[in-house]
């Protein structure tokens, strides 16, 4: 399959094609890889469809407990699991339990696909200066972009639904589990190192002894501003046919419903401190 690049890279006004280069990129993409993107689209669907069915088989205040027991586990603080509790239960009373559940399924997958490729790259950054150097104004852009960009090409390669929201949450939130990751592990105290060293330690011993160990604090908040960042993008995601707490949102929207717009805002806050409380690790002075 040929590329089909414009005519002209600078037209007579001088502007340069960007745009059409990038959307003959796509068109590229599309037909030379319809089939693997449609494979890839069903795969994602069925494992967001299975987790969704994880979330809403058990009774709403069955998933609430767990929640507050998994809570009790991370935090070991009876007013963090009392609140996370308080803001699921806050979610029932509203009757936005489906909607909270299918943000959650969307939020988890983006958690564990950004964690999955960020953090292995925030290490590799970290131990290769010049390559974060030429990472760094790519994960500019990557923040910088509107997120609503995203979603065009998305809808291009998977069609509407949740997946092209799923792509368009992990490219726009990928970047925070990069920075962090190689934030945390190119403080590692000299000391610990020169130590490690000294008594002999290889890279791999080095890194998940020493160098991971002193990061945990910034790779957890790296899952915190990914999980918060990829509840943001809920309302956003709604617009390309995600289900969650984004569709009420939109509907809101649309009909002019600050009654709506409100309750459904304030859930989705409910939901964020939730998570929050419950993920949120208390670096040690």
């Amino acid at each position: 399959m040929i590329l089909k690049w414009p005519n002209k890279l600078i037209n007579e006004d001088g502007k340069l094609e960007v745009g059409k280069t990038i959307a003959a990129a796509f068109d590229w993409l599309t037909d030379a890889f319809g089939a693997a993107f449609d494979v890839l689209e069903t795969v994602l669907s069925t494992s967001i469809d299975g987790a969704l069915w994880l979330l809403q088989f058990p009774p709403p205040f069955l998933m609430v407990a767990l929640f507050a027991a998994l809570t009790w586990a991370l935090q070991r603080s009876f007013k963090r699991t009392a609140l996370v509790a308080l803001c699921f239960a806050f979610v029932i009373n509203q009757g936005y339990w489906e909607e909270a559940t299918e943000s959650l399924a969307l939020i988890l997958f983006a958690g564990v696909f950004c964690m999955g490729v960020g953090v292995p790259i925030g290490i590799y950054a970290a131990h290769r200066p010049r390559f974060y150097q030429w990472l760094l104004p790519v994960l500019d852009m990557m923040q910088t972009i509107p997120t609503f960009v995203y979603l065009i090409p998305m809808i291009v390669l998977f069609g509407i639904g949740m997946v092209p929201g799923l792509v368009a949450t992990f490219i726009f939130v990928l970047a925070a589990p990069i920075r962090l990751t190689h934030l945390g592990i190119s403080r590692t105290p000299v000391t610990l190192i020169e130590a490690a060293r000294a008594f002999g330690a290889t890279p791999r011993q080095l890194l998940w002894k020493v160098e991971l160990p002193s990061a945990l604090p910034q790779i957890m908040a790296g899952l915190n501003q990914t999980i918060m960042l990829s509840l943001s993008m809920v309302v956003i995601a709604a617009l390309v046919g995600a289900d969650g707490l984004g569709v009420p949102v939109v509907r809101a929207l649309n009909s002019v419903n600050a009654s709506l717009g409100f309750e459904s805002g304030l859930v989705i806050v409910a939901v964020a401190i939730a998570l929050d409380r419950m993920l949120r690790v208390e670096t040690k002075s």
